[in-house]
């Protein structure tokens, strides 16, 4: 039996080989979609750096993904301290 599945080659920008840095993250959703906006919080302001948005299924396979991730980072290097909630609220504009 032949293996059917082919490589795909995905393009990477330049713009966007350094990344973005993000402190906090804003999630809302509709029907539809998910909406990740991800901040730079530095008080007394900040700004979003990213945005992300997708399907409920594919955000399904997101959150697997980062679940997985979790388990093997803290296998290798231990547990993770969540970070602490922020005191300001976060509005959008």
């Amino acid at each position: 039996m032949q293996d059917k599945s082919k490589e795909m080659r995905i393009e990477f920008p330049k713009e966007l080989v350094g990344g973005v840095y993000s402190n906090n993250m804003a999630v809302t959703h509709t029907r539809e979609e998910f909406i990740m906006d991800f901040l730079m919080m530095a008080p007394p302001s900040g700004a979003v750096t990213a945005r992300v948005i997708v399907s409920p299924g594919h955000m399904k396979r997101i959150l697997n993904a980062l679940n997985e991730n979790i388990l093997n980072y803290e296998e290798k290097f231990g547990k993770i301290q969540a970070a602490e909630e922020p005191r300001e609220k976060i509005t959008l504009q």
